[in-house]
């Protein structure tokens, strides 16, 4: 067959066949950027050309509510039925980095037959507004999953962020200590310093800075099973005396300080409050004081929709999120601070090999996962989570900057 004529060999699109059957399946038919096989009901579709890169994957599908879900769903319906364990693949990422590769050929997959679920969608992002008390809520549906979960999936520093593999055969935790050095580099940091950061996560950043650079350091979050494991860790490091560690909102912070530092922590807050987000910064920053921002991004063309659409993440995973685009933030924060970019630097491809890595270790504790008495629901929800996002990076969908800002003085 020439390589580059469709490789569809049969579309069983027949009156008997389901209308959601038929709808997803002449979606993929549009496929061309790799190869899709699909196993249903003994029959065996192949769509999609050979990509250069060799990109091909195979789902097989379990139960026929798959074909419905999907249609209707998108994204979320996809990972509620992969959940649930009405599809299977061999190889889950690729799956979704076809799809990703695809994403104009397959829009109706998200915006065709899904308008129908819209209006619970929406309904759902309207329900779960970032104000403080929300946050709180929304913020907990994720972080306070419990700490042993999430000691299980990533390394020893507990760094929930993109880290940074430089060299590439770093170990994962190899590589968060040296992200976790490169913007303490970037900050210029040293024992003058005073540092806030928000956004603590389970204390890594506050106590590489501490120990390695000896600046004070105070952190906050609103998770409170961060918040505990945050200060167990710090005094376990000796540091009690150099970090502060905060239960409290970003909006009610006080004081001023010199540096500070946020960490992926930005798209949790809701593009209503990105304005107020960079407002609040900068009015706890000491004149010329230097800002770290890492955040995952999303291109401008993608932002608005993206922006205003609940997918998989936002309805099951990290409710209120919005993913910014670089243009959203750069405006947001001129139009709210004298807040100004002095370097900026994309570290998304590192992403994916994170992300590959806190599965393997995942995978690799799944009977203690089990039991600790997580459902096999859940595991297979947060399998796709962790392929969807892993796939997102790896085809350069989304990127993940940090972003050098200085104040004014």
């Amino acid at each position: 067959m020439d390589a580059g004529e469709n490789t569809l060999t049969l579309t069983p699109t027949s009156p008997g066949a389901s209308t959601w059957r038929r709808a997803v399946l002449g979606r993929l038919g549009q496929l061309q950027r790799g190869t899709l096989t699909v196993e249903d009901a003994g029959d065996v579709l192949s769509f999609g050309r050979p990509a250069a890169d060799g990109l091909a994957a195979r789902v097989v599908v379990r139960r026929p509510g798959f074909w419905r879900r999907l249609a209707l769903g998108g994204s979320v319906g996809a990972g509620e039925s992969y959940a649930d364990g009405d599809w299977d693949a061999d190889d889950l990422t690729a799956v979704v980095r076809l799809l990703a590769r695809n994403r104009e050929a397959l829009s109706g997959l998200d915006r065709g037959l899904a308008w129908l679920g819209r209006p619970a969608a929406s309904l759902f992002a309207l329900l779960r507004p970032n104000t403080r008390a929300g946050a709180r809520r929304n913020i907990a549906d994720h972080y306070d999953l419990g700490n042993d979960f999430f000691a299980l999936m990533l390394d020893p520093t507990m760094t929930y962020s993109a880290a940074v593999f430089d060299p590439p055969e770093a170990t994962l935790e190899e590589a968060s200590r040296r992200k976790l050095e490169i913007l303490c580099r970037k900050l210029d940091l040293g024992p003058a310093d005073h540092l806030l950061e928000i956004g603590s996560g389970w204390g890594s950043m506050a106590i590489h800075a501490a120990s390695r650079h000896g600046c004070r350091v105070t952190t906050t979050t609103i998770s409170p099973s961060q918040y505990e494991l945050a200060r167990e860790r710090t005094r376990a490091a000796g540091l009690a005396g150099r970090v502060t560690v905060l239960l409290e909102d970003y909006r009610d912070l006080k004081g001023e300080y010199d540096k500070l530092v946020s960490i992926e922590m930005i798209e949790a807050i809701g593009h209503r409050y990105f304005g107020e987000f960079f407002r609040r910064c900068a009015a706890r920053l000491a004149p010329g004081g230097r800002m770290l921002l890492q955040s995952i991004t999303i291109a401008d063309r993608h932002y608005a929709r993206a922006r205003d659409e609940v997918d998989f993440i936002k309805r099951y995973i990290f409710p209120g999120c919005c993913i910014p685009s670089v243009s959203a933030l750069a405006q947001a924060m001129a139009g709210a601070s004298d807040l100004r970019i002095v370097h900026l630097e994309d570290i998304g491809p590192h992403y994916a090999t994170t992300l590959a890595r806190w599965r393997e270790n995942l995978f690799a504790s799944l009977e203690r996962v089990r039991g600790l008495g997580y459902p096999e629901s859940f595991i297979r929800m947060w399998e796709f989570y962790l392929c969807y996002c892993e796939a997102g990076f790896a085809e350069r969908a989304l990127g993940d900057v940090q972003m050098l800002l200085a104040r004014e003085g």
